[in-house]
């Protein structure tokens, strides 16, 4: 079959519609979409048979629609990453999990260093997190500077080797799988209600953006949408964890260049509007509110009315404290220049979300694939060119006044009804694909069920996942000591990538 399969954000379809394509015609559809201005939004194998099924998700922003399309493999097929360098961190991931070869592949290594899923004479070995070979520069006064796993703050674990010539980056590469717990496996192994459980701690502080992508899913299969209410509250809730974590990192920038003003009213802040997810469900990083169907219990009047009402004098407070950055002649000089991702780059990188916004790149899931909530309301996309630190810290203000000029819209909006839609019987043999615009960018997440209506693969693509490699371009030809602020910069997940 090679007609066309495309589908909304949020919507299932037959499976057996899937174009099964030779691996010729799936290269050029590939190719050809990707030069239309398509990007890849997930890509990932399936077993099927003695074979893994490749599945790619390639989302058209332009027309708010999702493609896919797949073709069987076995052990090994030419790779696609030379020609496609979007594909590069995905080929490495089902090489790993499923002993499949892509040849040909410019740096072909683990990226989470745990046992592949099947046994074939391809599959490598499984070895510790970062026992591997490293990229080596080669010549006079080159020297190596290895960073991690372990480090000086309360943070999660990765390894930086980087490749210098005095204070000079030449290149980074970035080591991770110390945070691999098997998610997507256990997944496949019937979840049944630990799913969601699954999904809130996957990564935590996107705990609203990764339980919305499952529930849309599951909602896509089961054939049903949540109550207006309940779609709206959602909203409301990941724009919350989005000002919270936005506002968290702007402090945390101004800490990294020794801008104590504003990094201390903006930890106080951050805290704050915490404290406003959990007027909506009891909890601070809103675990225990999405559900399959809608949300696990209503949120009192008594606290909406609260939340409208702390909501300006946060935003005037935080107004206050970000200004000082921006006026700020010696905290401007360490952000603007610092970092850099061209436009270029970060189309080819597939970088999403903020990164991609703050290279120019408008594109946001909220506007371009709509759901819920945001199929109703307005949510504009803000960029700036210039790609650098600067850009990275603008993007995120500029994301904090269009939240809550939602959230405000959103609570205007809300009428009494029900928060929740029971579920009947899922279908069988059935593909679905959910997009949410998590504070980090594009979340993916593909459910595809057996005939007997039970999860038979799960796929999760965290917006980590896509921009990690964004980090390594962002250092070169940087002073090293630029580290701590570049990489705080985009601040990524250890755990949402390493799953």
């Amino acid at each position: 079959m090679t007609a066309t399969f495309r589908l909304k954000n949020g919507q299932a379809l037959p499976l057996r519609e899937l174009p099964r394509l030779d691996l010729t015609d799936f290269r050029a559809r590939l190719a050809g979409s990707l030069s239309q201005n398509s990007r890849v939004a997930s890509f990932f194998g399936m077993p099927e048979g003695d074979g893994i099924l490749l599945i790619s998700v390639l989302a058209h922003d332009s027309q708010g629609c999702l493609e896919l399309l797949s073709t069987l493999v076995g052990d090994s097929y030419p790779s696609l990453t030379p020609d496609l360098p979007q594909l590069h961190w995905f080929e490495r991931e089902i090489h790993e999990q499923w002993g499949v070869t892509p040849t040909g592949h410019p740096w072909l290594k683990p990226i989470r260093f745990h046992a592949p899923y099947r046994q074939t004479g391809n599959s490598p070995e499984q070895i510790l997190p970062g026992v591997t070979d490293y990229f080596q520069v080669q010549g006079e006064e080159i020297h190596e500077v290895a960073v991690g796993p372990v480090h000086a703050g309360i943070i999660e674990p990765g390894h930086f080797r980087f490749q210098c010539h005095g204070e000079d980056v030449f290149h980074l590469e970035i080591e991770l799988g110390y945070q691999h717990r098997g998610i997507e496996a256990a997944l496949r192994r019937d979840p049944g209600l630990r799913g969601i459980h699954y999904m809130e701690t996957l990564a935590g502080d996107t705990s609203i953006g990764h339980a919305t992508a499952w529930c849309m899913n599951l909602e896509a299969l089961f054939g049903t949408q949540p109550p207006p209410r309940a779609q709206l509250l959602r909203a409301i809730a990941l724009e919350l964890e989005r000002i919270a974590n936005h506002t968290g990192d702007l402090g945390a920038l101004a800490g990294d260049v020794g801008f104590l003003p504003t990094s201390s009213f903006c930890g106080r802040l951050r805290g704050d509007f915490l404290n406003l997810t959990a007027l909506l469900c009891g909890n601070r990083f809103g675990r225990n509110l999405v559900r399959p169907g809608g949300l696990l219990r209503d949120v009192p009047e008594p606290a909406l009315t609260t939340l409208k009402g702390r909501l300006s004098p946060l935003l005037e407070s935080l107004t206050d404290a970000v200004n000082l950055l921006w006026e700020t002649p010696s905290v401007m000089s360490r952000l603007a220049g610092t970092g850099p991702v061209s436009r270029a780059d970060a189309l080819a990188l597939g970088l999403c979300g903020m990164a991609a916004r703050a290279c120019g790149i408008d594109q946001d899931l909220r506007r371009d694939h709509p759901w819920g909530a945001y199929a109703a309301l307005e949510s504009p996309a803000v960029t700036v060119p210039t790609g650098d630190v600067h850009a990275r810290a603008r993007v995120r203000w500029l994301e904090i006044k269009n939240s809550v000029a939602f959230i405000r819209k959103a609570l205007a909006a809300i009428e009494p009804g029900p928060v929740s839609q029971s579920l009947p019987a899922s279908q069988a043999e059935q593909i679905a694909v959910s997009l949410v615009e998590g504070w980090r960018g594009e979340i993916c997440h593909v459910a595809a069920t057996s005939a007997a209506g039970s999860l038979r693969h799960y796929k999760v693509t965290d917006p980590s996942f896509h921009n990690w490699f964004g980090l390594a371009m962002a250092l070169r030809d940087q002073q090293i000591s630029d580290f701590p602020l570049i990489n705080k910069s985009f601040n990524l997940s250890y755990c949402g990538h390493d799953l």
